[in-house]
């Protein structure tokens, strides 16, 4: 009988792929023979105005590549070579052209197998006994990161302590805990149907702490992967159940929420746990929250963290997370705080001496020294970037809507904002006092402070500060669309009757223009684009993306905001489908399914706040982010529902932002953050942008402070003035070199955008720039002012030199002819022919190949110097 067993198991099929959710490996037969479609080009340029660009291959045009593939495929190999890899060109030539790409393997060129031997991975050291290693039927579905993953995890186990699994989102946190779990409890039942598992008198229990909207994936992931643990969920209302059956030790594995264990932690601490995770364990962020206070009192030393986001904001988060996952490994809090903290935000300010950039650079090579003990961090590009097609994250200032401009303009002006702005000056009484310490301290004249303050005239303890984020809101608000700020039936007659009174001040004499005060139920004035600056654009770039087969994820953090933009949709004729706080649980992975399976779905409207591991959108190929968040984490994983593991096409972001108004801060310290973030937690050098130091009143520059937040941008590109002035020019690798290997250069001719209303836009990762300095390409500023006439004029002529005469050609076909010769330059380096080095360039990672352009670059200076 263990014979027959054995036979089975070696007969088990190892091509079933992981991902974070079974949704990953669900992909519409309709996308995977969907013919190879050309990568954008980099220039913004391209991508949004001229939407007959040859990135935009017309149905008639892919079938017709598609044939002539099948046509050539009884070519010569090294002739098949020439037409699937090909060079990016500044302008695409006739179709038939022959051209070479140095770039990320197209669809449908290269088959990769991901599956492993049926072997198990053994994770203890030769010669100890008994051996610790992961199953092989879970093994062979691991890639090759997840095994390394894997290791990491159980070195930490070995070693007594906790730390991060800090992987991006998508890469599989929860399949490699779940493979490192079944390794340590010896859960062997591959081994002739013999179960070697440790007795429960050897180990503890597991505990695993996520949030609510995970606990399902939870319990799926161990159904689908090892399914012999013994799994039981602490959440509703059979808790008391659940612990008697735990006490009993007929619980391996207890799942329960954030929110429940910060309820039930004096029971659930008692317990000797073996070991202690923490899913999206950036929750633990806060040292003063009272779920925080819980979670240092389990007794374990062995306590893993998994989040794809260490650090959000600040700092002295990664300090309370690896205070929580390894107690001590980065000093006290006051050493912390002055030994790292200070110094990298200080050395990161535009104008700091040089010897704060030093102490900053040493500081941090000394923190990711120490981080990486206790912290694996991998991300995309690094792991599985060179199987996929790429993601390019655009940021693109939309101008604001003449009404909006001016309502927008009278909000400044309220009394509460002015009270905010003037805060610091000299009372007009005469008193040696501050105005916000003396007669402006309230704002009895203010429609939000009276609503705020309708119990205590006499305001608050707080007061003007308590007026900071309300009035936020309604600036963010106004930048998005006008109907947002006025009164929500939902709400109680006194916070309408608010609400009326705001629009009336802020609308004043255009309040008709804007529909009256009331909250307009007319479907065509509410799917209306004419005076929202975003929905303008955003019409326009939909079209053309419809046009060309795109499907479509549209995010907005805001529920009105997603009843707009539904009827907006409703009315284009589009077929959508929609997900928000309000969907049920157990219908959102159908909703889900249907969108990645069904070709007809060509928009799926989500909530920015919509959790759960098991929204993979995969399938579509167009993400556009509505209104930015101040915690750059939300839109950063908003991206990531579709460009994750199994999605087949290049995935372009538009995150939309009010040209003029706060979204513009918001974004100048999304990068801030992000910045801080990559070099706290990566070690990278980031181009110093900002005069602003966060929580440093001496130095709050451009960014921090009240009077920032609340300051009138309409007269000025406030993002474009600090990128264009603090920007560095590309050093170290010629123009022609970029553009051969990485892809990545952008075309110099001016954009022309007036019809989509777009005033300027950049490439987030040009900004955020990773190490590697911005190129002097990476933003454009567009002229809004130029009309439709004009636009038309300037296609006329680019179609025209399409169709070229001999001098054009002739300076093309060298231009081709250089870039093949410096292909066989690259590649001779190399020690290869021409066909293996393609070969080695459809399969290395880019950061192996950005390695081996600066291996060349730094050769060719040396053989110049000589």
């Amino acid at each position: 009988m263990s014979l027959l067993h054995t036979f089975k198991q070696t007969l088990k099929p190892c091509s079933t792929l992981p991902s974070s959710s079974s949704a990953s490996s669900q992909i519409s037969s309709t996308q995977e023979l969907e013919p190879t479609r050309k990568p954008p080009k980099s220039s913004l340029s391209q991508q949004l105005l001229r939407l007959d660009d040859s990135y935009f291959l017309p149905s008639k045009h892919e079938s017709k590549i598609s044939k002539t593939q099948v046509e050539d495929s009884n070519l010569l190999p090294e002739e098949t070579l020439k037409r699937s890899i090909k060079f990016d060109e500044e302008n695409k030539e006739e179709d038939d052209e022959i051209s070479i790409e140095f770039g990320r393997p197209g669809l449908n060129r290269v088959e990769f197998d991901y599956s492993g031997p049926y072997e198990p991975l053994v994770l203890s050291s030769i010669g100890v006994i008994p051996i610790i290693q992961v199953p092989a039927s879970i093994n062979c579905r691991l890639l090759e990161h997840q095994r390394e993953g894997v290791k990491f995890l159980y070195n930490l186990y070995r070693n007594n302590h906790g730390g991060i699994l800090g992987d991006d989102m998508g890469l599989g946190k929860t399949i490699q805990t779940i493979a490192f779990l079944a390794g340590v409890y010896g859960k062997d039942c591959d081994a002739a149907g013999t179960d070697t598992s440790v007795s429960d008198s050897q180990k503890g229990p597991v505990l695993i702490i996520c949030p609510s909207s995970v606990i399902h994936n939870w319990e799926s992931e161990f159904s689908r992967w090892a399914s012999f643990f013994k799994v039981s969920v602490y959440h509703g209302a059979n808790r008391d159940t659940i612990l008697e059956k735990l006490n009993a030790r007929g619980v391996e594995v207890l799942v329960t929420s954030f929110d429940t264990f910060r309820i039930q932690g004096p029971v659930l601490s008692e317990i000797n746990w073996e070991i202690v995770i923490a899913d999206e364990a950036h929750r633990l962020k806060n040292e003063k929250s009272k779920l925080y206070e819980a979670c240092l009192k389990i007794k374990t030393k062995k306590r893993l963290g998994l989040t794809g986001t260490v650090m959000q904001n600040k700092i002295t988060e990664l300090f309370n997370l690896f205070e929580w996952v390894a107690p001590g490994s980065l000093g006290t809090r006051e050493h912390f705080r002055e030994y790292y903290d200070e110094p990298l935000k200080q050395g990161q300010r535009a104008t700091a001496p040089e010897r704060f950039v030093h102490i900053a650079e040493k500081r941090k090579q000394h923190l990711v020294s120490v981080l990486s003990k206790y912290m694996l961090r991998r991300t995309k590009e690094e792991t599985i970037g060179h199987l996929m097609m790429g993601k390019e994250d655009n940021v693109v200032f939309c101008q604001m809507s003449e009404l909006q401009k001016r309502v927008y303009q009278r909000m400044l002006q309220l009394p509460e904002i002015q009270c905010l702005v003037n805060k610091d000056k000299p009372c007009a009484c005469g008193s040696p006092l501050k105005q916000s310490e003396c007669c402006r301290r309230i704002v009895p004249d203010g429609p939000i402070w009276s609503y705020i303050h309708r119990d205590s005239p006499d305001g608050c303890d707080s007061c003007p500060f308590c007026l900071v984020l309300p009035c936020l809101v309604k600036l963010q608000q106004v930048s998005n669309h006008l109907e947002l700020v006025k009164p929500n039936a939902r709400d109680d007659a006194d916070k309408q009757k608010k609400d009326a009174d705001f629009v009336s001040a802020v609308f004043g004499t255009d309040i008709d223009l804007a529909g009256g005060v009331a909250a307009s139920e007319s479907f065509m004035d509410l799917s209306d684009v004419k005076h929202c600056g975003k929905m303008r654009a955003l019409e326009k770039l939909m079209a053309s993306w419809i046009s060309k087969g795109d499907k479509i994820l549209l995010f907005s953090y805001s529920v009105r905001m997603l009843d707009i933009l539904e009827k907006f949709l409703i009315r284009k004729g589009y077929s959508f489908a929609r997900l928000d706080g309000s969907t049920p649980t157990n219908l959102r992975q159908s909703l889900v399914d249907d969108f990645n399976a069904s070709p007809s779905k060509q928009v799926f409207l989500i909530s920015t706040r919509a959790g759960g591991l098991g929204l993979n959108l995969v399938s579509a190929n167009r993400v556009v982010i509505f209104d930015p968040n101040w915690n750059p984490s939300h839109d950063l994983q908003a991206q990531d529902r579709s460009f994750r593991y199994g999605q087949k096409r290049h995935v372009v972001v538009f995150r939309l932002l009010a040209a003029g108004s706060l979204e513009e801060l918001v974004y100048t310290r999304q990068v801030y953050k992000q910045q801080l973030s990559n070099i706290a937690v990566a070690g990278k050098m980031e181009t110093r942008y900002f005069e602003g130091v966060q929580d440093c009143k001496e130095f709050q520059g451009e960014l921090f402070g009240i009077s920032n937040l609340f300051r009138d941008l309409s007269d000025k590109l406030f993002t474009s003035e600090i990128v264009e002035l603090r920007k560095d020019s590309k050093k170290g690798v010629s123009d022609d070199e970029e553009e051969i290997l990485c892809s990545s250069k952008q075309e110099t001719q001016e954009p022309i955008l007036g019809d989509l209303g777009i005033v300027y836009a950049h490439r987030n990762e040009d900004i955020i720039n990773g190490g590697r300095a911005a190129t002097s390409t990476s933003s454009q500023r567009f002229n809004v002012e130029r009309d439709s006439n004009e636009n038309l004029e300037y296609a006329d002529q680019k179609k025209k030199k399409r169709k070229g005469g001999s001098e054009e050609e002739g300076i093309c076909f060298s231009k081709r002819e250089r870039k093949r010769e410096k292909y066989k330059m690259l590649a001779e380096f190399k020690g290869m022919e021409i066909m293996e080095f393609s070969r080695w360039v459809l399969s290395a990672s880019p950061f192996v190949r950005e390695k081996i352009l600066q291996e060349f670059s730094d050769r060719v200076k040396v053989g110049l110097g000589k």
